[in-house]
């Protein structure tokens, strides 16, 4: 096949030609035209939460698990005390760096096909009174689903703690307006539903709480106060910029607001869902989650049955036909992902049904049917 292939995966992910070839060009990293156009990133971001007058932007260098280090370690002060929302594998990646940030931390769990209950946070949050913020990861994408981030800010506001979200793999496809989510901290990256190139992510930080940011991080790199002041005094980044990411996801942005911004977006992707639903139910397949808190990200589905399935013997045989798809992220049952998101449509998704339908034929096995 002589075209790229196909990324179903939550980030990286495919992307335009007109993403690839902003690329070709390079910048120098403290040239005006080069900060023209951070600064215009950073304002397009802001549009996109309706967050000019609420909150700051950050980019920083590096991947998205970079950002929520970053914005922990700069938001959090030192004897902060942590609760982590817990229902999947990125929860408790937060909780990990938040401790190893030196900062108290709590996990509270909650099954991996529910969504995290605004109702028990309140009484938490009602019961220990030494708790500061909450993290929420918005899609918990280690079996998809969609966490209810507007219940989960409003409880947060009414006791009066401090909410960082990842929205890592719902930033630009749904709806966050700043207008009536109350977040300290919000965090996305360069490489998922904005279609961009991955080596960025960028945290939104309340205004209200940015000078009592500044000192707090013991990192000097990953201090997004001092990144922010830095930028707002020279327009620069501190440090060596992703040249290349920047001006991809420029280029990224601009297609996004072209396409009719996060509302087309979502439609599209929803659109990629019901077709990847559709076609994987034919071939016996059936998700993990239950369709009411699944978001149209990336869909978690059951390992097949049959005793001749093989994880990488099916991942190598979908491969070889062009689409590349993710291994599941569950402890407890077998599964594997498929994402919705990225420069796709519809029928790419029906050619990759028929990709994993040719995947099994290679295997020998009729039927999907879970166990």
């Amino acid at each position: 096949m002589d075209r790229d292939k196909i990324l179903l995966t939550p980030g990286p992910l495919t992307t335009t030609l007109r993403t690839k070839l902003a690329m070709l060009k390079d910048w120098g990293s403290w040239d005006a035209d080069f900060n023209a156009v951070t600064a215009s990133v950073r304002s397009s971001l802001l549009s996109i939460i309706h967050g000019h007058d609420s909150h700051v932007v950050v980019p920083l260098q590096g991947s998205g698990t970079f950002s929520v280090e970053a914005a922990v370690a700069t938001v959090v002060p030192q004897d902060g005390h942590v609760l982590v929302l817990d229902n999947g594998a990125y929860c408790k990646r937060a909780a990990r760096l938040t401790t190893l940030m030196g900062r108290r931390c709590t996990l509270m769990p909650f099954d991996e096909a529910a969504q995290v209950s605004p109702a028990a946070l309140a009484d938490r949050l009602a019961q220990d009174s030494s708790i500061t913020h909450v993290i929420l990861i918005h899609c918990e994408t280690g079996a998809g689903v969609l966490n209810p981030l507007q219940e989960i800010a409003d409880v947060c506001a009414s006791h009066g703690k401090g909410l960082l979200v990842d929205a890592m793999s719902s930033f630009a496809a749904l709806e966050i307006d700043a207008r009536k989510i109350r977040f300290d901290a919000l965090v996305a990256a360069s490489g998922k539903c904005l279609e961009g190139v991955p080596g960025m992510g960028f945290v939104f930080i309340r205004r209200a709480i940015l000078e009592s940011c500044a000192g707090r991080s013991q990192s000097l790199a990953m201090d997004l106060y001092d990144q922010y002041a830095y930028m707002e005094k020279t327009t620069q980044w501190r440090f060596t910029p992703p040249t290349h990411v920047v001006v991809a996801l420029a280029e990224a942005i601009a297609q996004f607001e072209e396409e009719g911004g996060q509302p087309a977006r979502l439609a599209r992707y929803i659109s990629n869902y019901n077709t990847l639903i559709t076609g994987m139910a034919k071939l016996g397949f059936k998700p993990f989650l239950d369709p009411a808190i699944q978001a149209p990200i990336i869909v978690t589905f059951h390992a097949p049955l049959d005793s001749r399935y093989d994880f990488k013997t099916f991942y190598m045989a979908a491969r070889e036909r062009g689409f590349v798809l993710y291994p599941g992220k569950l402890t407890t049952v077998e599964t594997f992902r498929v994402g919705c998101i990225g420069a796709i449509g519809p029928r790419v998704i029906e050619q990759a049904v028929q990709a994993i339908a040719g995947a099994l034929q290679d295997m020998g096995i009729s039927s999907a049917t879970p166990a």
